[in-house]
């Protein structure tokens, strides 16, 4: 079975995780930055990890709404999906996991400074495991 590929777009780095072939759990890669090479790069990995399956993050408010990071996120949804066309990509909700991430790497013991090369692809994790679970669920 092919793997999972889990973004958690930002402004600067979009946060990476990939799946076990089971599809069952979730690891984090390195973060890749927002720039003009993006899509490349993510094709790339896409090829050397074999990759099937996109799950891109969609930030939305805590009350449902869409803000600016939703609309970003949008954007980067469609570009993958027109730059990444023999695998499937998807949106999933990621709402808290930054936080729920920040919180994680600070209970390890990592400082706030430390934190920010490892928070999106922390963040990524969470939620590709989220969705990961959701296909396991009874």
């Amino acid at each position: 079975m092919s793997r999972v590929l889990g973004l958690d777009p930002g402004t600067k780095r979009c946060g990476v995780a990939v799946s076990n072939t089971q599809r069952t759990m979730a690891f984090p890669r390195p973060a890749f930055m927002v720039n003009d090479a993006l899509l490349v790069r993510l094709a790339a990995f896409v090829d050397e990890e074999s990759i099937g399956l996109v799950i891109v993050g969609r930030p939305v408010a805590l009350a449902g709404h869409e803000t600016a990071s939703t609309i970003e996120a949008d954007a980067l949804y469609h570009q993958v999906g027109d730059t990444l066309r023999h695998v499937t990509v998807l949106q999933w909700d990621e709402r808290l996991t930054t936080l729920e991430a920040q919180k994680s790497l600070a209970a390890a013991g990592m400082r706030a400074r430390e934190q920010r090369d490892h928070v999106d692809s922390a963040a990524a994790v969470i939620m590709l495991q989220n969705y990961l679970d959701g296909l396991h669920a009874p």
